[in-house]
């Protein structure tokens, strides 16, 4: 995308990147591989915000966010994770489009303000929204974008949808009721025009970012959430909880669902007095 920077030379490596993702290359740029991108994405890397609970600045320059997420063995939110993803995807010859989009899941007062990043990748003559950055149930594979064409992903079932003012809506099939989960316009974003939104996200006092923990990871049966107070363990219909009572039970539960290592990390103890207070 023109205005984009180059990362300088050895800040990013796609082999190092599908090896964490326990994917190994050569891999063609087509649409069974950009599948294979997605569901490993949101199965081995978790959605999380834990660096703005440990007064962390975060980076969007995609060096940084390597360094982060495939060196450290890290995860996060949206403005990195989908930058990161984006690169990967561009790195290995996909046509891809970023867009600002509106999270409407949840969402306390209607409309929402645009704060999320998204996907739209163009292989095989077909477009498809790809998205590895929200920490709820959302699609494990991308998902066509055809107005009203109804997807099947398993047990999940989900559509876009066209609408005058909002653009594509995806939604998500529960209990017979769509639901919405976000919107986004077709007007092609900049890495760089999502610095200002991020920064809000970090500091505003009303972001919910920084009120509580969000981590996320899918699982073949199920997923793993940190949300608030408790490690939630979805497998089917059971929910298995646990709420960490001391700093060491809250390290020992990032690791073991996570894969989130904070042992010796010098802000940990940080993230603890945020997660103290909600107990």
């Amino acid at each position: 995308m023109p205005g984009d920077t180059v990362l300088p030379q050895g800040s990013f490596s796609v082999d190092a990147y599908l090896k964490r993702l326990g994917l190994t290359g050569p891999l063609k740029a087509d649409a069974e591989t950009l599948q294979q991108l997605q569901y490993a994405h949101v199965h081995r890397i978790p959605y999380e915000n834990l660096d703005i609970l440990m007064d962390i600045p975060l980076s969007l320059d995609v060096g940084d966010i390597f360094k982060k997420v495939v060196v450290q063995e890290r995860g996060g939110y949206c403005f990195e994770l989908n930058a990161l993803l984006r690169h990967l995807l561009v790195e290995m010859g996909y046509s891809v489009t970023s867009y600002f989009a509106r999270f409407w899941q949840d969402e306390p007062n209607p409309p929402p303000k645009p704060r999320h990043h998204v996907l739209d990748v163009h292989v095989e003559g077909r477009r498809y929204l790809a998205d590895v950055g929200v920490g709820g149930i959302v699609p494990r594979w991308p998902v066509v974008m055809e107005d009203g064409l109804v997807q099947e992903q398993g047990e999940e079932t989900y559509r876009l949808v066209k609408l005058d003012f909002y653009g594509w809506m995806l939604e998500r099939l529960v209990k017979g009721q769509w639901r919405r989960i976000f919107s986004f316009t077709e007007e092609p974003k900049l890495q760089r025009d999502f610095l200002t939104t991020s920064f809000w996200c970090e500091y505003a006092q009303d972001s919910i970012f920084r009120m509580q923990p969000m981590v996320m990871i899918r699982r073949e049966n199920g997923r793993n959430t940190y949300d608030g107070k408790e490690f939630r363990l979805f497998r089917g219909e059971d929910v298995h909880v646990e709420v960490p009572q001391s700093y060491e039970q809250l390290l020992e539960g990032l690791y073991a669902y996570f894969g989130i290592h904070l042992y010796n990390h010098p802000r940990a103890e940080r993230l603890w007095e945020r997660v103290r207070t909600a107990l």
